[in-house]
């Protein structure tokens, strides 16, 4: 048997396993659904009263389209480290579960389609900053930062951080700065998030060679960075306070929060608990999620 035929037969193989999981597990759901939840929470902060539902609709179908067909490329990007980590190996390029033709196929086709339904459906600008955000994580990041510089998560944050701006967008057509300071939460959220995490699988990130934090400066150096990125976080977390965004309800939530996370920072800091940084990096999912639902909350509140 050459190898072509071989080739071919493996194809057919693939072919034959793949099954709906594959593709719903190559979207990367959970963290598609926090993103989606983010861009949901920026829509309805947008405005005072009941939101149109056509951009509301169609914004969270095009958000997360577009954010699924990013997690999609970054995979097909990654499936070489991913082979190797632990936490990832089960995804279903590594596992041959799926195959780079099908996957980038499938990337490309809710991309457009996601772009279809914003430019259509929402409005261009929404569209624009969405497509941009996609390269910027798809490509900026995967391709480029995420093996250039220890500050990868922290450049290739703007990405992620981007979603309450998008959904903001979509509702009302333009950016407000108020949108941004919900883009300056989740960018000063993501490297403790992160590092958290990076601590964790610091073995496996030397392993692949992915110049994460811990990696390069060490671990006690990124205990002390993701101390001093907690209280960055407090800080930018009363803004919306501040100006009159949010009210005392959300400012009760997020200083209670703040604090929470502060608390896991210091064990972590401490270090005398192998546990603590994915004990934390779980912890900072749960906060970005109670925080903005404080946001939301607040924002129905008569004062």
């Amino acid at each position: 048997m050459n190898e072509e035929t071989q080739t071919n037969e493996n194809e057919k193989v693939v072919a034959k396993e793949i099954t709906w999981r594959d593709y719903y597990n190559l979207c990367k759901p959970k963290v598609v659904m926090l993103i989606v939840f983010t861009a949901v929470v920026g829509m309805l902060l947008a405005v005072p009263g009941v939101v149109p539902w056509q951009p509301f609709v169609f914004g969270t179908i095009g958000i997360g389209l577009a954010a699924a067909s990013a997690a999609a490329i970054n995979q097909v990007v990654d499936q070489r480290i991913d082979a190797i980590m632990a936490r990832t190996k089960n995804r279903p390029l590594p596992t041959g579960h799926m195959d780079n033709k099908r996957a980038l196929a499938f990337a490309f086709t809710i991309g457009t389609i996601a772009m279809i339904v914003l430019v259509v459906f929402v409005n261009v600008l929404t569209a624009i900053l969405t497509f941009a955000s996609l390269i910027g994580y798809a490509v900026v990041y995967t391709m480029y930062l995420k093996y250039a510089t220890p500050q990868n998560i922290v450049i290739g944050g703007a990405a992620g951080a981007a979603p309450p701006v998008l959904g903001w967008t979509a509702i009302t057509g333009d950016i407000n700065a108020h949108s941004l300071l919900l883009f300056l939460i989740i960018f000063a959220w993501t490297p403790p998030h992160f590092w958290a995490l990076a601590i964790h699988r610091h073995k496996e990130y030397a392993k692949v060679d992915v110049p994460m934090l811990p990696v390069t400066h060490g671990l006690e150096f990124t205990r002390l960075q993701i101390l001093l990125y907690t209280i960055i976080l407090i800080v930018v977390t009363i803004l919306p306070f501040v100006t009159l965004m949010s009210g005392v309800f959300y400012l009760a939530g997020a200083l209670a929060l703040g604090f929470g996370f502060l608390y896991y920072s210091l064990e972590v800091r401490k270090a005398e608990d192998e546990t603590m940084p994915i004990k934390t990096f779980g912890y900072s999912i749960f906060y970005l999620m109670a925080l903005f639902a404080f946001l939301l909350i607040d924002h129905y509140i008569p004062y």
